[in-house]
């Protein structure tokens, strides 16, 4: 059990957000009158009240100076799993993301040094809205007995990013998971550059802590096709199993399928695989995975025993 001890707000970004006594919250919007809502995934922000503390005792700030919407004592929010759930009376609040990247520094860092925010912050989606106040109980709600597996797709595009070619193996992508099951919750295109995309891989599986990313296109022998080398950077471990599985069904069709140079590997409790770039190639190998995959994937989210065959 938590308690709220101050809701912060404020009109535009990246400014320092000032305590209110109460907010109306919408699963529209998040906090109605606060600037970072919108229907995203990042509606609210939380902080735990006692990292608040053990940054006053080196210098003192006020409540809402990281940026943070609600201030709550009892809980350390980035040890809970990305899905938890909170109640505040009639309100219901899903954990999202933990932490993120600060692009351009905050006031509290440009006069402090630092901020606690993008190391200990949280974000939270409004489920359920209704009317918080200082001072009410915050209660973590107990998690679904069987929940969805949650994805990411991410298509790897020059001629895509530069709105020069329509991306049709993304949506396909989608349109596939969706239809295994997987709530997929995020979609996006980035140009063949290597930076970026350890940048998101990392942040959809530490930050959004998806059980599966699928990226597409980058596998093949052209000097911009990096995908391979950018995933098996942000890996904690191979499972080389599942592109070798790929790459001998795609030779069951085409000698070329010799020629992909795709990776499959685990970043933390996610699993990262990367597809072919062409649709044909995305729908013929992953009809062939998929029904095999949410079993390793669950066993690598925890979800899942092992299991042998009898």
């Amino acid at each position: 059990m938590g308690k709220i001890l101050a809701i912060c707000t404020s009109p535009k970004r990246g400014t320092v957000k000032t305590e209110v006594p109460s907010a109306v919250l919408t699963p529209e919007w998040g906090i109605v009158s606060d600037a970072h809502g919108g229907n995203w995934h990042r509606q609210v922000s939380l902080l735990s009240a006692e990292k608040i503390e053990a940054f006053r005792k080196k210098i003192w700030v006020d409540y809402g100076a990281f940026g943070e919407n609600l201030v709550i004592e009892g809980f350390d929010f980035r040890s809970l799993p990305v899905t938890s759930r909170f109640a505040i009376g009639d309100v219901v609040l899903e954990m999202t993301q933990i932490g993120k990247e600060c692009h351009n520094d905050c006031v509290i860092k440009q006069q402090t040094g630092e901020c606690i925010m993008p190391r200990e912050g949280v974000f939270a989606r409004v489920l359920k809205g209704g009317e918080i106040h200082v001072g009410d109980e915050v209660t973590l709600l107990p998690p679904p007995e069987d929940p969805p597996l949650r994805a990411a797709v991410i298509t790897l595009s020059d001629k895509g990013s530069r709105g020069e070619r329509e991306d049709k193996s993304g949506p396909l992508i989608v349109e596939m998971l969706t239809a295994a099951g997987y709530v997929v919750e995020e979609t996006m295109l980035l140009p063949d550059e290597a930076k970026a995309l350890k940048a998101q891989l990392i942040r959809l599986a530490d930050g959004r802590q998806v059980n599966l990313i699928l990226t597409t296109g980058g596998t093949g022998f052209s000097p911009r096709d990096i995908t391979p080398e950018a995933t098996y950077a942000v890996a904690d471990r191979n499972a080389p199993g599942i592109a070798e599985a790929m790459r001998y069904h795609s030779l069951s069709i085409t000698p070329r399928g010799m020629l992909s140079r795709a990776a499959s590997v685990l970043r933390g409790k996610t699993l990262i695989v990367n597809l072919p770039g062409s649709p044909k190639a995305v729908k013929e190998n992953l009809e062939y995975i998929l029904p095999s995959l949410g079993h390793g994937v669950r066993i690598a989210a925890g979800l899942d025993g092992e299991c042998a065959r009898k």
